[in-house]
């Protein structure tokens, strides 16, 4: 492997580093300071995920609302469209606060991206239904999601370096776990909270004010982001940069004109991560309710299962791509989901008891997939242009494939008559994602993360 600096700054073959400070990354980086770095980045991370998991835990309930009923799978399907909607907007979140994270700094940009995220979940939680403004309250509905979408386009890849760039060396994969981690427990949080309304209230109840539950809760719990976020000074690599005056004037670019291949590359693994992560966190809700016949209840317990399976593996699975690398564990995860998939949701169609095994399968091979994900994404890229070019590759695999995961899996199971069609699907993703890093992919644990250089293959 090889790298040369974006500057023209000359380099040795096989540096991975402009002459930068190598001790730059844990200047000043107490114990303490890493403390609270990470329970900013914890709590800010939960609430962007607990605002738009709460979307999907209500789902069902919300294509009752806002859609006309004249053919329920479609009114299903076109509450999956708005959902898919919301990652139409996040590349522009991708460009804008990868661009944002690189010129101003990571921290400014994740104090704004939760005040985004917060604000349009609120008046979601607001908004009258289909039955007081007609057609005007879908598209309400699919605006707000879509400013939900541009937030979380630059919160996930934004959060790992932030948290990345204050972390020790060798333990890179467990402190980025932090932002798996919240991912799946503000996804627990906002399935037991659409559980205990399910269980409380009854359906009139529901449709009438309870559904707005979740949605309202975003108001103080963006608050509370906001306050913890504004109080972290930005990483040392950042300030190292800064010093340096090596912060890029338009990093988006030079993401894509320097680093096509570590994009691409980002992208092409991240497609099973994305839709193995939605399948499991949001389809399988409504899959088990509307299509194989379990209450609302079940299917809400099985996700909180599912979910609490994802956050335990993901401190184990972190600590294993510290130890082995991130290219193995990638492979296992992608060789997982091609073997394990479809007996999985074999699994979920034969009881509750099956339901509950076949879900926590596929979680812990996302739980893999994407305690490596991570850290990769944030190594493989240069300082100046990270936020950029992770931001630019993840959320593109996301758009594409994670935001039309539960439309694409409700179709097929439509036309192909069989419940098992989104297993075929995530099988065949994964069989390319696993050759995707078998060709392309450079091991990158261990990289120095204040370095200027662009690797090549």
């Amino acid at each position: 492997m090889t790298g040369h600096d974006i500057d023209s700054t000359s380099t040795a073959p096989g540096a991975v580093g402009a002459p930068a400070p190598a001790a730059v990354p844990g200047q000043a980086v107490t114990p303490a300071v890493r403390r609270k770095v990470t329970l900013a980045t914890a709590i800010g991370n939960f609430v962007e995920w607990f605002d738009s998991g709460a979307y999907a835990v209500m789902s069902a309930t919300i294509a009752g609302l806002f859609f006309p009923q004249y053919d329920k799978t479609a009114a299903l399907l076109a509450t999956w469209a708005v959902f898919a909607g919301g990652f139409v907007a996040r590349p522009i979140g991708a460009v804008f606060f990868g661009r944002y994270g690189d010129r101003i700094g990571r921290n400014r940009m994740l104090a704004l991206s939760v005040l985004c995220m917060s604000g349009s979940t609120l008046l979601i939680g607001l908004m009258p239904s289909y039955a007081t403004l007609g057609v005007a309250a879908p598209v309400l509905l699919f605006l707000l999601r879509a400013v939900q979408g541009f937030s979380t386009g630059g919160e996930y890849t934004g959060a790992s370096a932030f948290i990345m760039e204050y972390a020790p060396e060798g333990r890179r994969a467990r402190y980025a776990s932090v932002v798996a981690l919240t991912v799946g427990f503000a996804a627990v949080a906002g399935s037991l909270t659409g559980l205990l309304i399910t269980w409380s209230l009854d359906e009139e109840a529901l449709r009438g004010w309870g559904w707005r539950i979740p949605f309202l809760l975003a108001g103080p719990l963006g608050l509370i982001g906001l306050y913890l976020r504004g109080r972290i000074e930005d990483t040392p690599v950042f300030r190292a940069m800064e010093r340096r005056e090596a912060v890029r004037e338009a990093p988006v670019r030079d993401a894509w004109r320097v680093c096509r291949r570590q994009v691409l590359t980002l992208f092409g693994y991240s497609i099973t991560n994305a839709v193995g992560y939605y399948l499991m966190s949001s389809y399988l809700i409504a899959y088990m309710s509307e299509e194989i016949g379990y209450t609302k209840a079940q299917s809400m317990l099985t996700g909180c299962v599912a979910m609490l399976a994802y956050s335990a593996a993901c401190p184990l699975m972190a600590a294993a791509s510290d130890r082995f690398g991130r290219r193995p564990m990638l492979l296992l995860a992608c060789g997982g989901f091609a073997v394990a998939t479809l007996p999985a949701f074999w699994l979920i169609g034969t009881s509750l008891a099956g339901a509950l095994l076949g879900t926590s399968v596929l979680a812990v091979l996302v739980a893999v997939i994407g305690t490596s994900n991570v850290p990769a994404m944030v190594e493989m890229f240069p300082g100046q242009l990270r936020a950029s070019g992770s931001a630019l590759g993840y959320t593109a695999a996301y758009v594409l494939f994670g935001g039309t995961a539960p439309f694409v899996a409700t179709g097929l199971v439509t036309v192909l008559g069989t419940p098992l069609a989104p297993g075929f699907y995530l099988m065949a993703l994964a069989v390319v994602s696993a050759l995707v890093v078998l060709l392309s992919f450079r091991e990158t644990a261990g990289l120095p993360l204040a370095r200027t250089t662009v690797l090549e293959g």
